[in-house]
């Protein structure tokens, strides 16, 4: 596929150049709690700045329904990247009306506008391919046809989407250096990974990651489960889960790996349970096969810390999806704190799935450089890993 490079090399000064960017923030009223995403789309844009090119910035935030809706405007995101670049950045009204068209037409070289949420228009997630042209010829026409797409937003390539999939086949696209090289590194993941290959999974469903076990399980030589899925798994076991989260429609499926793949599948051992589901809960350490009765499972227990430490310190190649507790809470964080300070401290090429486990890592004050590659993308880069083909990316290579 085309990148960024390309593109710098045929020149953009005095060009615009629409750049789909992931700025999908999470958002406490109208303050940012957790600025990576912006922060990650920084080095593309800054080389379009400073390669001289009108830089119109297309993103979405939340779920809006496609409809307009204050609680979803990208004016917090907005200011928050003028803060890191050093400069405003001009920010339209709508998508592709009147106020979109006054901005980018407005903009000068080596500045910066953004479009109000795409989402806001309904085209942006039609499931009819018509609706979604309509929609990527309408910011075609915001940004005249002489401009170039540069899809940045890895955390979006799984969506067939208007301004992910759709805008590629309407002018000359490219790949930001943040899709190239997350797809980089998917791909050293999904091909031959130096050994032992370990990849822990957390997160509350098992549903949600069944398709991905499933994948990786004959690739890996352990699997590491956390989180609140790690209950259904228990439970698999004729184990007694208390109130803990449990998919119960799930206990075949979970059997049936277990049964199948029980050497390379790795459970808690001991857990942290509460009484009830708060942060100042009364808690005790149980052994995972002794959960009382009316208590629930919030965290792993120090002793299953030390064994994951144990696997994942002896690791050549790492992928972490998922907290193994519910790190919100204080004193339900130090399992995930734990597992991933044990990443952190490996030789390993490690790899953090994006999600709530790329939140994890800041949340909890641990040093991002620590870890080999951070990934944007949750649910893209668990597709990919699954071998499913990415709308937004098969696009840039000419797979339309």
């Amino acid at each position: 596929m085309k990148n960024l490079d390309d593109l710098l090399g045929e020149g953009v000064q005095g060009r615009n150049v629409l750049v789909r960017a992931d700025l999908n923030v999470p958002l406490d009223g109208e303050t940012i709690t957790d600025d990576g995403r912006v922060r990650a789309a920084l080095p593309t844009i800054e080389k379009l700045i400073s390669a001289g090119a009108r830089v119109v910035l297309a993103a979405h935030l939340g779920r809006p329904e496609g409809a307009p809706d204050t609680r979803y405007s990208l004016a917090p995101v907005t200011r928050r990247l003028g803060e890191l670049l050093g400069s405003e950045v001009a920010l339209a009204d709508d998508v592709v009306g009147d106020s979109a068209h006054e901005v980018v037409g407005g903009l000068a070289d080596g500045r910066v506008a953004m479009l109000q949420n795409v989402r806001f228009d309904p085209r942006e997630t039609s499931k009819d391919d018509a609706e979604r042209g309509e929609l990527a010829d309408a910011l075609v026409e915001v940004v005249g046809d002489s401009a170039a797409f540069v899809s940045d937003g890895f955390g979006v390539v799984h969506r067939k989407q208007a301004s992910v999939y759709d805008l590629a086949t309407k002018l000359p696209c490219y790949a930001g250096g943040l899709v190239l090289d997350e797809v980089e590194v998917l791909r050293t993941l999904t091909g031959d990974p130096q050994r032992p290959y370990v990849v822990l999974l957390g997160g509350s469903k098992v549903s949600d990651k069944i398709e991905v076990i499933n994948a990786l399980l004959p690739k890996v030589d352990r699997l590491v489960i956390g989180g609140g899925m790690a209950y259904t798994f228990l439970a698999a076991l004729g184990n007694s889960v208390g109130d803990s989260l449990l998919q119960q429609d799930q206990i075949a499926t979970t059997k049936q790996l277990l049964d199948e793949h029980g050497d390379k599948l790795v459970l808690p051992v001991d857990v942290v349970v509460a009484d009830r589901f708060a942060d100042d809960a009364n808690t005790q350490v149980v052994p995972s096969d002794a959960i009382p009765r009316g208590w629930q499972g919030l965290d792993i227990g120090p002793r299953t810390v030390e064994r994951y430490t144990e696997i994942l310190g002896s690791a050549s190649t790492v992928f972490w999806n998922g907290p193994t507790g519910v790190f919100e809470f204080s004193n339900f964080a130090e399992g995930t704190r734990g597992v991933a300070k044990a990443i952190a401290d490996s030789d390993a090429f490690s790899v953090v799935g994006g999600g709530d486990s790329a939140a994890a890592v800041r949340t909890l004050g641990l040093d991002e450089q620590r870890f080999s590659h951070i990934s944007t993308g949750g649910g893209a880069s668990l597709e990919f890993l699954e071998g499913k083909k990415l709308p937004g990316v098969a696009v840039l290579e000419g797979e339309v």
